[in-house]
């Protein structure tokens, strides 16, 4: 066998690939909802044991985000103890228990098509049980690709799982559209007090069976992510923790080369001197910026913009608001590329400065022209300077420094944590965002409206403060060497 210095490429993209699937997986299962909400709300409405209100129908588009918590929280643990790849295989196989089950939650035991109490109990477990996995690929697929990327291109490759998390939203997009095809969405309408009715005429299959298609076509990408999970290898550097030197010599050798990937194992070794150190070990500051970058990355609002996008449009006059969310999807793929094809060479800290300041003039932008029927066309804009400016600095960045940002020896459990608060927020902005939108002072003024959008700004702007201050700079930095950068703090 000759030596190999180069490293196999074509090798390194197979693994990345596989991972990134994982991403496109969370997308997916996050954004499904979107399509079949209106035929589950309509389905359950025709309970007979109980009255399905507006509040259970949050309550149940937003179960997963249960399910993304937990996962999220245990997969520190997971990871360090089933080691990145298992815990990867086990997040697969509960997205395709989710998928068959929020299909056929009548499965063994209950009546096809009978809507009840019990019914909507076992849908929204089966929802939890897809949110477990959501959660745990979540925090594991930027880990699982940080830790087996070089250090030249790590930022870039991690970058990637962000932009299979905005596409797998977009193919679920237009999955709902093509699995709707002639039909239609039922017309709910309001009787008051949060009680619903299905107007007449409304299309009997969307009720019956079109959002039952919508859960199960995700049954096809979870299954092929945890078949071809199976193929690819653990990570080097959880190997060389758990004392199988040799198997981690292969892997980064095949990767970066000989005598890199022995340099590397080196540099590995030498930060475990403790296998297990406690999470303060570098201080709280380490995991006060890892929290806090997940924390910012959800309550500058971003959900409240992707969620409400077809209501915002709707609002503004337009007559198609899913054609524009999809536009607004392609936008949003567009500028996460800026992102993964500049993280290396422009450094995380401008990025996220850039994009939160961004973000800081759409907000306002939005806050000053909502409502406003002479500026609607501003308004748009502002949107979309908004989430472009999102999708190029914290939303993918924020995941490669989540992935880089800790010491080896305290990686999985800091991650875990900081994860585990990007899903608390996530459900805080998602589900104060209507209640906080309709406010208002005096009788039909639109206080809510900048209210909200204003308080999304005054964030952005607080966001890049905090980066400015208290990130470190992670460019082309060994994973090894930020053990160090954080012993100097």
């Amino acid at each position: 066998m000759g030596s190999n210095e180069k490293g196999s490429k074509g090798y390194l993209i197979s693994i990345v690939m596989v991972a990134v699937l994982g991403g496109l997986l969370f997308g997916y299962d996050t954004a499904v909802i979107s399509g079949a909400e209106k035929g589950l709300q309509a389905f359950f409405m025709g309970s007979k044991d109980f009255v399905y209100t507006d509040g259970w129908h949050g309550f149940t588009c937003a179960s997963a985000l249960i399910g993304c918590i937990i996962g999220s929280g245990f997969s520190g643990y997971c990871a360090s103890n089933w080691g990145r790849k298992r815990a990867l295989i086990f997040a697969g196989l509960m997205f395709f228990i989710s998928a068959l089950g929020s299909m056929e939650p009548e499965f063994l035991f209950f009546t096809h098509g009978e809507p009840s109490m019990s019914l909507l109990v076992a849908f929204n477990i089966y929802r939890i049980i897809g949110g477990v996995g959501v959660g745990m690929a979540s925090a594991i697929c930027p880990m699982y690709i940080g830790e087996v990327a070089p250090s030249n291109i790590r930022g870039m490759l991690v970058s990637w799982n962000q932009f299979a998390i905005i596409f797998g939203q977009l193919v679920v997009y237009f999955v709902n559209f093509m699995i709707l095809g002639d039909h239609t969405n039922p017309v709910i309408e309001t009787i008051g007090e949060g009680i619903n009715a299905v107007a007449p005429g409304s299309d009997p299959w969307t009720i019956s069976t079109g959002w039952r298609y919508m859960f199960g076509s995700e049954a096809v990408p979870a299954g092929l992510f945890s078949l071809l999970i199976c193929f690819v290898p653990e990570t080097p550097r959880y190997l060389a923790m758990t004392g199988r030197d040799e198997k981690a010599l292969r892997i980064l050798q095949r990767i970066n080369g000989d005598s890199a990937g022995r340099q590397i194992l080196d540099d590995i070794k030498n930060t475990m001197t403790e296998k297990t150190e406690k999470l303060f070990t570098y201080g709280y500051l380490v995991i006060f910026v890892g929290i806090m970058l997940s924390v910012f990355q959800q309550a500058v609002g971003i959900n409240a913009v992707l969620y409400y996008a077809p209501r915002i449009f709707g609002d503004m006059g337009m007559t198609n608001p899913m054609v524009n969310t999809v536009i607004m999807g392609v936008v949003n793929i567009t500028f996460t590329l800026v992102a993964v094809f500049t993280v290396e060479k422009l450094g995380r800290k401008p990025l996220l400065i850039c994009g939160s300041i961004g973000m800081a003039i759409g907000a306002f932008g939005v806050a000053l022209t909502f409502g406003n029927p002479s500026l609607t066309t501003l308004c748009m804009l502002s949107i979309m300077v908004y989430s472009a400016s999102f999708m190029f600095s914290w939303g993918p960045i924020c995941w490669v420094l989540i992935a880089e940002i800790f010491p080896n020896t305290i990686r999985g459990g800091a991650v875990a944590i900081a994860v585990a608060f990007q899903w608390i927020f996530n459900w805080i902005v998602s589900s104060s965002f209507v209640p906080m939108f309709n406010m208002h002072l005096t009788a039909g003024d639109d206080f809510g409206h900048w209210f909200t959008y204003g308080l999304y700004g005054v964030i952005c702007v607080i966001a890049a403060l905090f980066v400015w201050r208290l990130v470190p700079e992670t460019k082309g930095k060994t994973l090894e060497e930020m053990s160090q950068l954080w012993k100097k703090n």
